[in-house]
C-alpha cells in the first residue's frame, strides 16, 4: 500500500478543542478533521466542501508528534462584542485566555508533525489528486496550525511503502497516535520517558456544509516524539522508505 508522509512545521499552534466554548483549550496534535482541512487547502477546495471526499472510510489519515511539545496559556486582546457598534471598539477590550502548543523552547524549537495519508479503494482518486500537488509543489493556500497567524510549512513529503502486519502478542514500538480502542496495554517502565496524553479528538463531520460532528474517538499519542510500547489489537502498518521503519496506525 502507498502511504504519503507530509512533514509540517511551525512556531506555534493552537487545535481548539470542540467542546471548548468559554476558555480556547488545545489538543497537542491536529485532530483528524482538521488534517482534512489542512489537505484541502493545499488542492484550493472550498471551505466546507470536502468532507464526505476524505471520510474515513475513502481517505486513512494517521499523525505523529516529532518533536517535544508544551502547553502555554496566554491572553489575547480582544474586542468586547455585545452589540453591532462594539465591532468598532465602542466597549473596549477584553482579555481572553488561549492555549499556545510551543516547542519547549519556543525561541529555538518549533512544532513538528508527521502526517501519515492512505486510501481505501473508494479513495483512490482523490488520494491521486492529492499526490500530484504534493509532487507538484504548487500549493494553493498554505498550511496553517490551527488559526491563520499560526503559520506552517512544508519540510518534506515522502511517498513510502506500507506492509499490513498482524499485531504480535508481545511489545510493539508505535510512532503513530492510535485509537484507545486498539490498546490492550501501555508497557511503561522507567526505562521509557514517555509523556502520554489521551483525548477526544473529532474524527469526521455529518456531511458537507455542516459541521455538525458524526464521530468522535479517544486517541492516545505521546507529546514527546518517542515511540510508545504497547501491546496492540488487531494489525499495524510497517513503513519503509524513511531513514528508520516506522510502525503506525491510522485513526479510524
Amino acid at each position: 500500500m502507498e502511504v504519503i508522509s507530509i512533514d509540517v512545521s511551525g512556531k506555534f499552534a493552537h487545535f481548539r478543542k470542540f467542546y471548548a466554548n468559554n476558555t480556547a483549550l488545545s489538543y497537542f496534535i491536529p485532530p483528524r478533521t482538521t488534517i482534512m482541512g489542512m489537505l484541502a487547502s493545499l488542492q484550493g477546495k472550498k471551505r466546507d466542501s470536502y468532507y464526505n471526499e476524505m471520510t474515513a472510510d475513502k481517505i486513512r489519515i494517521g499523525v505523529r508528534i516529532l518533536s517535544p511539545v508544551k502547553k502555554t496559556f496566554h491572553r489575547v486582546n480582544l474586542l468586547s462584542i455585545k452589540t453591532v457598534n462594539d465591532f468598532r471598539g465602542k466597549s473596549g477590550r477584553t482579555q481572553i485566555p488561549f492555549e499556545v502548543i510551543s516547542g519547549i523552547d519556543p525561541v529555538k524549537d518549533f512544532v513538528k508533525y508527521r502526517i501519515y495519508v492512505a486510501h481505501h479503494k473508494a479513495g483512490e482518486r482523490q488520494f491521486k489528486s492529492l499526490k500530484n500537488v504534493l509532487n507538484s509543489k504548487k500549493f494553493t493556500y498554505n498550511f496553517t496550525f490551527g488559526t491563520a497567524n499560526f503559520s506552517a510549512f512544508v519540510d518534506a513529503v515522502n511517498l513510502l511503502n506500507a506492509t499490513e502486519i498482524d499485531a504480535p502478542t508481545t511489545i510493539l514500538k508505535l510512532h503513530s497516535a492510535i485509537c484507545s480502542e486498539r490498546l490492550q496495554e501501555i508497557k511503561l517502565d522507567s526505562e521509557n520517558k514517555l509523556l502520554i496524553e489521551e483525548e477526544q479528538l473529532p474524527a469526521e463531520f455529518v456531511d458537507d456544509n455542516n459541521r455538525e460532528l458524526s464521530k468522535i474517538f479517544r486517541v492516545v499519542y505521546a507529546t514527546n516524539n518517542n515511540p510508545i510500547p504497547v501491546i496492540l489489537k488487531g494489525s499495524y502498518f510497517e513503513l519503509s522508505g524513511l531513514e528508520q521503519p516506522e510502525n503506525i496506525v491510522f485513526i479510524e
